[in-house]
């Protein structure tokens, strides 16, 4: 039989290990709040001055050690978290809600969790270097935005990395679009330029011949 120390011993060692669970279970159920972007933050994944560019942001902590990393655009934080050792983890992702901020200078008092937001892919809007994912609080949210931006409307899980080349293939036919339209109006100026310069010579040919 064990003595009244050592089961007193017992006892009190499974009542410090049941409060060390119990406190780690806490720990790592406390959702951290979003932070603001500071002047001079810098992209995790491109290294460029994020507060630079417009367009909604992202943000994530990571899901042990709570280090915060912050995006100069919901693309690059996409980039980032469909790495393989990124996807699966539980880090805590927060972006802009766009229905209710600037476009051109994101209020940070709009942040929301990234992973309940609804997306659009491939609009007509640019955010840090190029074409972004618009980030919004709900699916009306979105798909207004969508009727007057272009572009899919997708939900958090549903993304991925292909929605991100997709957007820039969709960026470059819009963009491919306008260079057309341009070159035509400037084939039709310069056909316009020819046909005066032919009337201005038969007209000089007709005087010269009177002469």
């Amino acid at each position: 039989m064990a003595n009244p120390i050592t089961k007193w011993l017992i006892v009190a060692f499974t009542a410090i290990t049941l409060v060390g669970c119990s406190g780690g279970e806490q720990e790592t159920l406390a959702k951290p709040e979003p932070v603001h972007f500071e002047s001079g933050d810098e992209c995790h994944v491109c290294g460029m001055v994020i507060t630079n560019f417009p367009g909604p942001k992202g943000q994530a902590f990571t899901e042990r050690e709570q280090n915060v990393r912050k995006f100069c655009s919901t693309k690059d934080m996409f980039a980032w978290f469909l790495q393989p050792e990124n996807e699966k983890r539980d880090h805590t992702l927060y972006v802009h809600n766009m229905a209710q901020t600037d476009w051109d200078h994101p209020d940070d008092t709009h942040l929301i969790d990234a992973r309940e937001a609804v997306y659009v892919v491939g609009s007509d809007r640019n955010g840090a270097m190029g074409p972004t994912l618009a980030s919004f609080e709900t699916e009306t949210e979105a798909t207004d935005f969508a009727a007057e931006h272009g572009g899919q409307v997708v939900a958090f899980a549903d993304i991925t990395l292909d929605h991100l080349n997709a957007g820039m293939a969709m960026h470059d036919m819009i963009g491919m679009d306008s260079t057309e339209d341009m070159h035509d109006g400037h084939d039709m100026t310069a056909e316009g330029d020819m046909t005066g310069e032919s009337a201005m010579d038969n007209g000089h040919s007709g005087h010269e011949m009177d002469h």
